[in-house]
Order: structure tokens, then sequence, then C-alpha cells
């Protein structure tokens, strides 16, 4: 008897993030904002947890102020919350769950520091630290855990400035 391999169903709104995601790599962060924000209509604040992590999550980057950055962060955070290992396996190469949090706390940290919330951003810094351990021994991980480093040593600092650490995406 042959055994059956699983085999993951293409996930079509996961499919047109990565397609926005693109866009907005190629530098149409306008047009990229706008799409992603007409996905966000379709799936709602209630909608499938993954597509609405994943969409926040990219939406932030689009944002002008940071105060909508921040925003968007918030909903990627609330949207994991609602997360579950088994609805990550569903989809193709995914991380597990606990894999997000460096990386949405890292953000949020990078978004209260261009707010001047320094200690909000400390706080959040230390949960990226903490959640750090759930990160694979590979590129993306090492790319997460490099850019804590960063905003440890720049919120170390005792002078002001705009510096933000690149945003890693899961």
């Amino acid at each position: 008897m042959a055994e059956r391999q699983e085999q993951t169903v293409p996930d079509a709104v996961m499919t047109r993030i990565g397609q926005v995601v693109m866009l907005h790599h190629a530098g149409d962060r306008e047009e990229a904002r706008h799409r992603f924000l007409d996905l966000w209509a379709e799936i709602g604040e209630h909608g499938d947890p993954l597509h609405r992590c994943t969409l926040a999550h990219y939406l932030a980057d689009t944002q002008d102020d940071p105060s909508d950055e921040l925003a968007w962060d918030l909903r990627a955070l609330t949207a994991a919350e609602e997360l579950t290992d088994d609805r990550l396996a569903e989809h193709e190469g995914a991380l597990a769950v606990r894999a997000l949090y460096p990386s949405l706390h890292l953000n949020l940290a990078a978004d209260y520091v261009k707010l001047d919330r320094t200690e909000a951003a400390r706080t959040h810094l230390a949960r990226a630290r903490r959640a750090a351990g759930a990160l694979g021994d590979d590129p993306y991980g090492d790319g997460v855990r490099a850019a804590i480093s960063r905003l440890e040593l720049r919120l170390g600092e005792e002078s002001g400035g705009g510096w933000a650490p690149p945003r890693q995406r899961p």
C-alpha cells in the first residue's frame, strides 16, 4: 500500500499578498499600499488570522506616518496571537507561530523608537530577545537576531535620532 503524501493547497490570498510584496519591493509603495488595503477590506477584521497577520505585517511597511505603522504592526501581533501551528502548517514554508514573535516585537520596538517612546521600545525589544530562541539557525533567524542586537545597541546610546532597524519578515 502506497503512503499518501500530504500536499499543501495553494492559498490564493497568500499568493496575492506575495504579489503585492513584490510590487512594493520593486518600489511602488503607494500602489502596494492601495492593493494591501483592498485585500484588507476583503479579509476583514475577523478574517483568517494568518492572512491578517501577514497582511498587517507588510502593510505597516507602506505607511508614511509612524503612528499608522504602529497600528498595523499591533494588528499583526493581535492576529498572530490567534494563530495556531496547525493553521501555519497549511501554508507551505511557514514558520511556527512562536518564530513570528521575535520579528513582530522587533518591528513594534522600532515603531516606538520612531515615536520617541523609548520605554515601550525597550519593552518590545526585550520581548523580541526572549522570543528569539524560537528562531532557526538560518539566514532569516540570523537577520532577526542581528536586527535585535543593533536596536539594543542603539537604545543603549544616549544620543537621540531617528534610527530604526531594517524590518524582518517571516
